[in-house]
């Protein structure tokens, strides 16, 4: 009997925007390692380079399914940017994709109501929502229109359960969630989900750990660590290939589409 499961991904084109490093390197390392041929996009030429040659590394019989391009999904140039990935990867267009997943987005500080201003929020969503909605746009010419084939976004937990300080930057992953519900719709048969992180163990977490306060008004890791692993059931933060497997079965389960999928350690529940 041939296989069902495990052969999902073999030789389908996954796309990860913002896989050199944290959660979209740990999926395009679980790609690389079903099957797929895979190519990680960053903003930065070097990141690119760098990611592609420690998937390389890793997965020396995969190299040839490995490959990299940079992309912009910021700015009044995101949509050129995102064709010209697109365009390339896939032949000008005669090769389809099967996959996208996005996980970049740059790292956003903190924004309390004191703080917030008209152009702030504009910055903010500009890097989380715009940019994601460009890409929608762009990779519905190129995604196989099939229900096989999947867009998956990004969001965070701070969309249902936002913590003090959080309300402002709320609307980002809020906005994203009901993006991916109106997108499951409209570029139908193509499946549109979101993972939905609490806690991981990344370069963006760093980022915020280095913006929390606390008693002397210097930024304590240690504290701050401690305090996220109380925030969850499983008493723990994530580390990245926690995160990945979701993305994993988000692609291959074909009958998943217009979904959250929360993947937080059970913080919801405390």
């Amino acid at each position: 009997m041939s296989p069902k499961y495990i052969t999902k991904l073999e030789d389908k084109l996954v796309v990860v925007i913002g896989g050199t490093s944290g959660i979209g390197f740990a999926v395009a390392e679980a790609s690389v390692e079903f099957g797929a041929r895979v190519v990680v996009a960053s903003r930065s030429q070097e990141r690119v380079d760098d990611a592609v040659k420690k998937l390389a590394a890793s997965y020396p019989d995969a190299r040839h399914r490995i490959r990299g391009h940079v992309i912009n999904l910021y700015g009044d140039n995101s949509e050129a940017s995102i064709t010209e990935l697109f365009e390339s990867i896939t032949n000008g267009g005669r090769d389809q994709v099967d996959h996208v997943v996005e996980t970049a987005g740059e790292s956003i500080h903190s924004l309390t109501l004191p703080e917030v201003t008209p152009q702030r929020i504009a910055e903010a969503t500009s890097s989380r929502v715009t940019g994601s909605v460009m890409l929608a746009k762009v990779v519905g010419n190129y995604l196989k229109k099939a229900h096989t084939s999947s867009l998956t976004f990004t969001g965070g937990a701070s969309a249902d359960k936002p913590p003090r300080g959080m309300s402002v930057l709320a609307i980002i992953g809020g906005a994203k969630n009901s993006l991916t519900r109106g997108l499951a719709v409209d570029l139908s048969p193509v499946r549109v989900n979101l993972v939905s992180p609490g806690a991981v163990q990344t370069a963006v977490l760093d980022s915020l750990f280095e913006n929390m306060k606390f008693g002397n008004g210097s930024a304590d890791f240690e504290a701050a660590k401690v305090m996220l692993k109380n925030a969850s059931v499983s008493g723990r933060i994530g580390d990245p290939e926690d995160v990945a497997e979701a993305y994993l079965s988000l692609m291959r389960n074909h009958f998943v589409t217009g979904t959250v999928l929360d993947v937080n350690g059970g913080m919801f529940l405390k």
